[in-house]
């Protein structure tokens, strides 16, 4: 699957200050949604846009904007998404970052600030995928304009890196994207990513989870099937199942089974064992929230078995890191610093 946006509205990211937003709100920029533009339609600020839009004639400096990220990690890419911004696209950008505590200023002139991503061109009404090389952990962005236009999105890609300390000594959400939980495959994923299922929100309609397509071929161990992985692996205590808003389309039963295995470099997740029972072949409860006692030590990852298919808005599992787990998350954590 592919990695996170960590600067999505959906995980916590906020833009917490810009260096003007005359046409379009700078909060625009980490909408979790598609951006979207009506011809024709005005406001008193112009024609209505969905994204961040400066001012024209911004000097030689350009605009700028800073970005908290939802969850602190490393960065693969950062998509520069200029659609439908085509006269007023800017012309070029650059990308900073920096690492802060969570009460520290990121307007401060002092902050230390290293670039990410060098002065790149941008197209107009296009994604602008910009590779990012620098594996270090990072809370802020700046996406730096090189003049003045106008920008729908920006997604930052990448991993969660947790705090050590915030995995010690007690239980943790260890599927939940903002622990480093990754959606690693899944068999269907026709109506919606299957990556909602470890959003750290509660599901707000039938769109905010995951729903296969209608199976014809239904038999007896018919199943779509998801594939969740861990930061570390944990000792499991608890997996929740949440079929909130799914009321005619849930999945009639689930099971859930264990692995302490992970891909190597040559095969990927489909030779991977997934021979732990976690929770056996269970039924479910249409638009309810269920959870399930569980008691399995050493965990990596699940596979969630959804009968025959449907919608299951959340996956939950929750548990304590184990020793090694726990040394992994530190390592991890001074090797990204």
């Amino acid at each position: 699957m592919t990695d996170i946006d960590l600067a999505s509205r959906r995980v916590g990211g906020s833009v917490v200050a810009a260096s003007d937003e005359s046409f379009g709100f700078k909060e625009r920029l980490v909408d979790p949604a598609e951006p979207a533009f009506v011809p024709g339609t005005f406001d008193l600020r112009g024609e209505v846009v969905d994204g961040w839009e400066t001012r024209r004639h911004a000097g030689r400096d350009g605009d700028w904007a800073i970005i908290r990220l939802g969850t602190p990690g490393r960065l693969h890419a950062v998509d520069v998404d200029t659609r439908f911004f085509s006269g007023n696209h800017p012309s070029a950008c650059a990308v900073d970052a920096c690492s802060l505590e969570r009460a520290d200023d990121p307007t401060d002139p002092a902050v230390t600030w290293t670039e990410i991503v060098e002065s790149t061109v941008l197209k107009a009404d296009s994604h602008n995928l910009l590779a990012v090389r620098d594996r270090r952990r990072w809370t802020h962005l700046r996406l730096r304009l090189r003049s003045d236009g106008g920008v729908a999105r920006l997604r930052a890609y990448g991993e969660v890196v947790p705090h050590p300390a915030s995995w010690s000594d007690i239980t943790v959400e260890v599927s939940g994207l903002e622990n480093g939980g990754r959606v690693e495959w899944c068999s269907d994923s026709f109506y919606s990513s299957a990556t909602s299922l470890i959003l750290p929100n509660r599901p707000h309609n039938m769109g905010d989870g995951w729903e296969a397509r209608r199976r014809r071929d239904v038999g007896p161990d018919t199943h779509d099937a998801v594939i969740i992985s861990f930061a570390v692996p944990a000792d499991l205590r608890r997996i929740e199942v949440d079929t909130s808003y799914f009321v005619f389309n849930a999945s009639l039963e689930v099971s859930v089974l264990g692995s302490r295995g992970r891909p190597d470099r040559e095969h990927g997740w489909g030779m991977v064992a997934f021979d732990i029972p976690v929770l056996p072949r269970t039924r479910l409860l249409a638009d309810a929230r269920q959870v399930f006692p569980v008691d399995v030590p050493d965990v990596a990852a699940l596979r969630v078995q959804a009968y025959p298919d449907g919608g299951l808005a959340r996956v939950r599992a929750v548990g304590v890191p184990t020793t090694d787990g726990l040394r992994t998350l530190q390592c991890r954590w001074e090797e990204s610093s």
